[in-house]
């Protein structure tokens, strides 16, 4: 945890976060912990059940709690939406990445690149032949920008970060360490049908015994990303066959995701941890798409769908589904199939309690055909 440098009062935490303050005390605020691991200069972050009992344990003066929540041993401020309030909060602490304004000696910036007022560029940072870099943006240590690459103005990009030849980054974006956007797609085609196009045609895999060569399929298009997107570590976003692969404005997509050439991914959407986009799949608006799903390429998803973890999306869903399982189906199917397989153990429970009557009645009828 970073070292407090920020210091408030509770009113002043209150007003920012609109809430409800009572019982003022004069300890000053410089930092926020849960119940049990604060003292008397934190904030409290009581937004559940348990953090709130455990407030009867807290060195804390002061604690952040849901609307109509009033204790006596304590001093409370009252939001109607915790964890909105504790998102205002975690921005008034943040403490941002050192960076300062102007090119490292260690930096290599192209004659022909094009940078923006207050620009920070690291150390090692490598800015290629006509890339633009916006107003106020940050490019940490190692970071590279290829070729004619455009980013946009207010960007952070963290260490490690790798970007693209004509890559296109839209203003406000945060891109976090080891991500890499616009790498060629994993794309490739043989001289003859290959085992993937046999099995896809006929349902099986026929020959297979013959070797050929695998050419690989350049990549011209690009990667887009529009405004106020956020990407986490380590994942990466390749570019386009032909056209561009596209990522709408206010989406966030976590740690280690993968997401194929000539994807179209919508806005406002949430992409969590280790979910692989297979190339050519299109995603709507606003869509979920939780932890170690996988979507099938050529898949399209619908606006306002959430696609819940581990799932293998085999086909294309309507707006507003709810999918499940692998292979994936709708959520209310999924309910069914595994209602189903419960009445199915007790089906054969029963079997198996009875199934030396059935194996003796067996035996009778055998023998009757005998006679």
């Amino acid at each position: 945890m970073s070292v407090a440098s920020k210091t408030f009062s509770q009113e002043e935490i209150s007003q920012f976060v609109g809430g409800i303050l009572t019982k003022v005390t004069d300890e000053k605020i410089n930092k926020v912990l849960p119940p049990l691991l604060a003292d008397e200069y934190t904030l409290a972050l009581a937004l559940g059940e348990e953090e709130i009992e455990n407030l009867a344990k807290t060195k804390a003066k002061c604690a952040l709690v849901p609307l109509g929540v009033n204790l006596e041993n304590i001093s409370t401020i009252e939001v109607e939406r915790p964890r909105l309030a504790m998102m205002k909060l975690l921005n008034l602490f943040y403490e941002a990445p050192d960076s300062t304004v102007g090119i490292h000696p260690s930096a290599v910036v192209h004659p022909d690149a094009k940078l923006g007022k207050d620009v920070s560029i690291g150390p090692n940072v490598v800015v290629s032949r006509g890339a633009e870099i916006g107003d106020n943006t940050k490019l940490l240590a190692n970071v590279y920008v290829g070729k004619f690459a455009k980013i946009g103005k207010n960007c952070l990009f963290h260490p490690g970060v790798n970007i693209g030849d004509f890559v296109k980054v839209g203003n406000s974006c945060i891109i976090h360490h080891g991500a890499s956007l616009g790498a060629d797609g994993f794309s490739f085609v043989t001289e003859k049908p290959d085992n993937i196009e046999s099995a896809r045609k006929d349902g099986e895999i026929k020959g297979g015994k013959e070797d050929q060569k695998v050419f690989k399929i350049p990549s011209l298009g690009s990667v887009v990303i529009e405004d106020d997107v956020e990407i986490g570590a380590n994942t990466t976003i390749d570019r386009g066959t032909i056209e561009n692969t596209t990522i709408g404005a206010q989406t966030k997509i976590d740690n280690l995701v993968m997401i194929g050439h000539n994807c179209k991914v919508g806005k406002a959407c949430m992409i969590v941890s280790q979910v692989g986009i297979a190339g050519s799949c299109t995603i709507g608006d606003r869509v979920v798409i939780a932890g170690q799903a996988g979507l099938k390429d050529h898949t399209d998803i619908g606006d306002d769908s959430i696609v819940l973890a581990q799932a293998g999306v085999t086909k294309s869903y309507p707006a507003r589904s709810v999918i499940m399982g692998a292979p994936a189906v709708p959520r209310k199917d999924f309910i069914k199939r595994m209602k189903y397989l419960a009445e199915a153990e007790v089906m054969v429970q029963k079997y198996k309690k009875y199934q030396h009557l059935l194996e003796d009645y067996e035996k009778f009828l055998n023998e009757d055909a005998k006679i």
